[in-house]
């Protein structure tokens, strides 16, 4: 997807560490810093905070960002610790329990992810009625669009496809009610393929590989792009050491792209070995398994509908967002 160039982001200088690819050992350990570091409210960084992501990841790993008010933590091993460690909590704003998740991903961080008692979505699947709903959405929307010499598959698709698990259903997760997430989510997912018609072409034929076009969708342009928790004790990174009691702000956009953990990062590829299926959030969560039903659905209702389904002529989609991310317009020519 295309971005514009920010302004007052100073471009990266590069250092030995970065030759030795795809090796966390090879950073060197840094002191955190309290200042000096670009911010990601900087003017221009919502534009394109990739290139920002990586001046925080090789010169500023960990620094406190005055205007957010909380510590930033770029690199992936250093994201996973503080998405995963005790010693992190949950921020006390965010609507994250002390009890649950982090909130990651399609994932709201809800008690109601973690493994126990015996719902439906714990064993990997979706209650049928759900997958019905979700599937004749799918092929009404795309039937509808079909008809048209233009149409923006974020207004007539991906804002009506996501399903509100929740209707009715009085022990649903949060995370099966809150639809928006999954709606950028899926604006991503499309664009991606449609800026390839050769992978566009292996989907229609090796339909099971949706899947994993669906996860690396969401490595490479994750929905949400900073996740917000506080440190319970005094944690050591790569990038040097967090206080207790910090404010700490996770930028899951710039863990996905780190060259030290994924090869050509910036490459969206299903087919790579290197692949995160820890991106969407615990597999239990209701979110996580709608949202890639809703991807695999949608596009083989697409596809079937569309077989020559291609941009607008002269259209490229362009992501925007802060804190979350994705295109707001997909044109499209069915």
């Amino acid at each position: 997807m295309q971005a514009d160039t920010p302004r007052d982001i100073p471009a990266p200088t590069p250092s030995p560490e970065r030759r030795t690819a795809r090796r966390p050992s090879a950073r060197p350990r840094r002191s955190a810093r309290a200042g000096g570091g670009p911010s990601v409210l900087a003017p221009g960084a919502a534009h394109d905070p990739y290139r920002l992501y990586r001046v925080l990841r090789e010169e500023y790993p960990l620094c406190f960002d005055a205007p957010l008010g909380a510590w930033l933590v770029s690199r992936y091993d250093d994201v996973a610790t503080a998405l995963t460690d005790p010693r992190f909590a949950g921020y006390p704003h965010d609507g994250a329990p002390r009890g649950g998740p982090a909130p990651v991903g399609l994932c709201h961080g809800s008690v109601g992810c973690l493994p126990r008692g015996r719902h439906a979505v714990e064993t990997g699947s979706v209650p049928g009625h759900l997958a019905e709903r979700v599937e004749r959405t799918a092929y009404v929307l795309a039937r509808r669009i079909a008809g048209r010499p233009q149409a923006d598959l974020v207004k007539e698709f991906c804002r009506w496809l996501p399903a509100d698990a929740g209707t009715g259903t009085a022990d649903a997760s949060p995370c099966a009610r809150h639809t928006a997430l999954r709606e950028t989510a899926l604006a991503s997912f499309l664009a991606n393929l449609l800026e390839d018609p050769d992978l566009m072409a292996v989907m229609r034929i090796e339909p099971a590989l949706t899947g994993r076009a669906w996860t690396e969708s969401l490595r490479r342009d994750p929905p949400v792009q900073i996740v917000l928790r506080r440190t319970v004790a005094e944690v050591t990174l790569s990038g040097g050491t967090l206080p207790a009691r910090a404010p700490v702000a996770c930028l899951i956009g710039s863990a996905g792209r780190d060259p030290e953990r994924f090869a050509a990062p910036d490459v969206f590829d299903p087919f790579r070995r290197d692949q995160d299926r820890g991106t969407p959030g615990p597999a239990g969560c209701p979110a996580v398994l709608l949202g890639r039903l809703e991807a695999e659905l949608g596009l083989r209702a697409l596809l079937d509908a569309m077989p020559g389904l291609r941009w607008a002529d002269g259209f490229r989609p362009a992501a925007t967002g802060l804190l979350t991310r994705g295109p707001r317009s997909l044109l499209v020519r069915p």
